[in-house]
């Protein structure tokens, strides 16, 4: 491989790592434990060990990051926990 093709590829990934944005699940005092569990499992394609470790995170931190991606990928997902009445933005 020559030198520009690794320089291209290394810009290339640090695109991607760029353009990487981030699912951000709040605490509330309304959710339970089980709804944002089944939530997570549902929109975010978690497991149930994950769902429950950000479930935790989140109500002993105020908030954790549950899904990594592009945007258009993210927007949907968001949109779908925010009308299962759970706290979230995209970042």
């Amino acid at each position: 491989m020559s030198t520009q093709e690794k320089t291209l590829e290394e810009v290339l990934l640090q695109e991607e790592v760029l353009t990487q944005n981030e699912i951000v699940l709040y605490n509330d005092d309304v959710n339970t434990f089980d709804h944002v569990i089944e939530t997570l499992i549902h929109v975010c394609e978690h497991t149930a060990e994950q769902a429950e470790q950000c479930a935790i995170l989140v109500h002993y931190k105020g908030k954790c990051t549950v899904k990594t991606g592009v945007y258009d990928d993210l927007k949907p997902r968001c949109s779908t926990l925010l009308e299962a009445g759970l706290s979230a933005e995209i970042i």
